[in-house]
């Protein structure tokens, strides 16, 4: 008697877990259309600009003159810091712009960081905890 209980609790089991898993599918499908509308209409007002200093002989003030700096990579990183609220390490920058979280990963992200600290973009407060370096003042 005991068995086709246990197999009665083992089906109802799967199947909660089969609704949970379709119904996370489901949120994942909506979240990735609301990511992609989201990415276009930021790629659509880049275009925009761009479009309009070209038209107008204006330069983007918003565009580094470091080519490296401008790059999209680390335009991501710089995102991450002007939403932090304090000092991160690696691995945080690496959980905030989605990807892996592996020693090859942290690695390559903080060779990033320290080419963001020689240039004075980033400050290292102590040993592998990055910051956004307060601004210099206009003379």
């Amino acid at each position: 008697m005991t068995q086709p209980t246990l197999l009665n609790l083992l089906t109802e089991r799967e199947t909660a877990a089969g609704i949970t898993v379709e119904r996370l599918r489901e949120q994942i499908g909506i979240l990735t259309e609301q990511l992609t509308a989201a990415e276009t209409e930021l790629a659509e007002l880049a275009i925009t600009r761009k479009t309009l200093l070209l038209l107008t002989g204006h330069t983007d003030p918003a565009t580094p003159a470091d080519a490296t700096v401008a790059s999209p990579a680390y335009q991501q990183i710089l995102a991450v810091f002007h939403t932090a609220t304090g000092p991160m390490r690696a691995k945080d920058i690496c959980r905030a712009l989605g990807t892996g979280t592996t020693a090859k990963d942290t690695e390559g992200l903080r060779a990033k960081l320290k080419r963001l600290v020689a240039r004075q973009i980033l400050t290292e407060p102590e040993a592998g905890l990055f910051t956004l370096a307060s601004p210099t003042p206009s003379a």
